[in-house]
């Protein structure tokens, strides 16, 4: 559903505009609802998902024993720091601002689509992440049978 890398600007009052190019998307599939929490793999990012891609996600995450210290860190993160949002007649969203500060996301920020959610990082962090290239021996075997 979700391609692309697009250049944003979170303004002054922690709002970003949803890029046109997904906006009939986010109103006509997503019923115009949508959802930050924080991403729980990558220090520095925030994850952005349509609410019916959520309410999955968000499930599957509250079946988790919460015994496991990463389980709850995970429920933490990700159910715990959710919030639903909704772009108003500009097309633009509130980023929580727990997340703006945690994140570091100030005036330039990247928005990644990535299938069935977006990835929003500050633009500091979205370069350090694609320098970083995959060393062979961080390959999984999944990626081993991509033919690139």
């Amino acid at each position: 559903m979700f391609q692309g890398e697009t250049a944003i600007t979170i303004d002054d009052k922690g709002r970003m505009a949803v890029p046109t190019a997904y906006r009939d998307v986010v109103a006509r599939e997503c019923g115009n609802r949508l959802v930050f929490t924080y991403n729980p793999y990558d220090a520095g990012g925030v994850w952005l998902f349509p609410h019916a891609v959520w309410e999955r996600v968000r499930d599957k995450v509250l079946k988790l024993s919460s015994v496991h210290d990463s389980n709850r860190r995970a429920q933490r993160l990700l159910v715990g720091a959710a919030a639903v949002v909704e772009p108003d007649a500009h097309g633009r969203v509130l980023v929580p601002a727990s997340m703006r500060t945690a994140c570091n996301l100030e005036k330039k920020a990247v928005l990644l689509g990535m299938g069935e959610k977006f990835e929003l990082w500050s633009e500091q962090a979205h370069l350090a992440q694609i320098r970083r290239t995959i060393a062979p021996d961080e390959l999984s075997p999944e990626m081993l049978e991509l033919d690139l």
